[in-house]
């Protein structure tokens, strides 16, 4: 099968925050599964409505729609994390809004990919008390996309997503390695031309054993301000834009 109109839809991974484009902005998973898309099936057109720090129930209310009036054939959606790690985390509004943009899409006869989690207790050991939320929202994600027909990558069964070669510094976003991961991950799990399962591979041992002050320094660097934009309600993505809101060539 054949794809020409990719719309990309979620929030910071899929904007491509941690892989710096050189010019000031982000490259990210999309806009390089997006050129291996074009590669394979020359003169595709691609959209990416993410925007950082949305919640699953903002990326209803202000990509869905959005996305549906594109008239995609082919539409990702990397949405939870950001409902998961807050201290208030209620899995049934998040499943709900979910539930409804997956049928959504799905209802216009684009192909829809989603994607399990890695378990970001492998990635900052300080946050493993967060394992079991993101066990149950994958197994749910599980169930959603059998039930809606979603094709789904299961990231949290894939060795390599918990690599630190893969994450940034904040172990929060993905950094270049991660965001080339994932392109090569979707491409594989649609069977594009040219691809395979190498992003499955093991990458090298980590060059640092993780340490007390190692961890220490990144909660003052990393996990302490982001706790303090939530106590004070803002997100780094406050006021911020869909990156590419129109669909166009793949010219990156």
């Amino acid at each position: 099968m054949s794809y020409s109109r990719y719309v990309a839809i979620g929030d910071s991974q899929t904007e491509g925050v941690g892989d710096p484009d050189g010019m000031g902005g982000y490259r990210g998973w999309a806009d390089r599964f997006a050129e291996l898309l074009d590669a394979a099936y020359p003169g595709a057109h691609y959209a990416n409505l993410a925007v950082r720090g949305r919640r699953v129930g903002q990326i209803r209310d202000e990509q869905l729609e959005q996305a549906i009036a594109l008239d995609p054939d082919l539409v990702t959606v990397m949405a939870g994390m950001n409902d998961l790690i807050r201290p208030r985390f209620d899995r049934k509004p998040l499943l709900a809004d979910l539930d409804i943009i997956f049928g959504a899409l799905i209802d216009t006869g684009a192909t829809v990919v989603s994607f399990t989690y890695p378990d970001i207790g492998g990635i900052a050991p300080l946050v493993r008390p967060l394992s079991p939320r993101i066990y149950a929202l994958n197994d749910d994600l599980r169930t959603l996309a059998a039930e809606h027909g979603v094709v789904l990558l299961d990231f949290e069964l894939v060795e390599a997503t918990t690599h630190p070669l893969v994450w940034c510094d904040d172990r929060l976003h993905l950094g270049p390695l991660g965001h080339d991961l994932v392109a090569r991950a979707v491409a594989d799990a649609l069977r594009l031309p040219g691809s395979g399962d190498t992003w499955r591979d093991p990458l090298p041992p980590a060059p640092h054993a993780s340490t007390l002050t190692a961890e220490s320094g990144w909660a003052i660097r990393h996990l302490l301000p982001w706790i303090g934009r939530r106590m004070r309600g803002t997100s780094s993505g406050t006021g911020l834009s869909a990156k590419r809101p129109d669909l166009l060539p793949v010219v990156l």
